[in-house]
């Protein structure tokens, strides 16, 4: 059993500055999850991901095993990844497309397509520097109540596909529970409802509830290096899609910070009442 949820809304064009770090502090503190509306990222550059994201997976497996991941990048098919490693189940009902910043050289093209190719190299690109930008007025807001550090990292962009289930009984997900491992997630999906967060991971049973989709909003989630960062005070939400029951396409951008950055508890977030935690 699931229940609707209605998850903040930060919007990120408000002149009150304050008033927006507050307000993204405290999604931050009791969901882990927030909507993020007025974002900048053009409505065109959108409907192109997924006019793109939806050519790439349709190309037959035999070609898109041509890209299969290596260096956390490139492709990886149906039921090959389980996010939650205790399921028994064979995997999860998704295909990833994996990319990252274009400068390393180790993202994987199309070689067959090279329109596609180029289209998809031009997409992130373009998406990398708006994306980046929303994260910078993320931290600017929140550094004004001495939360977050300034923001100097890298970033992966997943592009997710997932297909009709097969008729077993099994227990299979569009993705299973977890909660992300870096620092910020954004998310857009293209309305096909499934996912779903579950507050308390430390209890059972789970209570999960359902995410709405917002049109034209970022769905933006803490992950585990942030929780670990404030010393617990923002959550790193356990999350999931539900088993789709028609194709479902979304865009992950995934921030962290340099990989030189010494991850510690910030000062703000401890004192001799609340100290570190490992």
């Amino acid at each position: 059993m699931s229940n609707a949820l209605q998850l903040p809304i930060i919007n990120l064009a408000s002149t009150d500055r304050f008033s927006t770090a507050n307000s993204i502090r405290k999604a931050c503190i009791d969901h882990g999850f927030f909507y993020l509306v007025n974002h900048g990222v053009d409505e065109e550059l959108v409907k192109k991901v997924f006019e793109q994201s939806s050519n790439f997976f349709s190309f037959p497996i035999e070609e898109k095993m041509k890209l299969a991941i290596k260096n956390h990048r490139g492709y990886t098919a149906l039921y090959a990844e389980k996010l939650d490693t205790a399921l028994t189940t064979k995997g999860d009902s998704k295909e990833t497309f994996y990319v990252g910043p274009l400068a390393d050289g180790l993202n994987q093209w199309p070689l067959e397509d090279v329109v596609l190719a180029w289209k998809l190299q031009k997409i992130y690109h373009l998406g990398e520097a708006q994306w980046r930008l929303i994260i910078k007025k993320c931290c600017e807001s929140l550094l004004l109540v001495h939360i977050l550090l300034p923001v100097k990292g890298l970033s992966d962009a997943t592009f997710a596909s997932s297909g009709d289930l097969d008729s077993s009984s099994e227990e299979i997900y569009g993705a299973s529970a977890h909660s992300d491992y870096g620092m910020i997630t954004l998310l857009m999906t293209d309305g096909v409802p499934g996912l779903q967060i579950c507050r308390e991971k430390s209890k059972q049973p789970r209570v999960w509830e359902d995410v709405p989709s917002m049109s034209g909003a970022f769905v933006v989630n803490i992950g585990d290096m942030m929780e670990r960062w404030t010393n617990c005070l923002f959550r790193s939400t356990l999350h999931r899609v539900l088993p789709p029951r028609q194709e479902r396409y979304s865009v992950a951008f995934f921030m962290d910070p340099s990989k030189d950055c010494i991850v510690e508890c910030l000062e703000s977030c401890c004192s001799e009442a609340r100290p570190p935690r490992l």
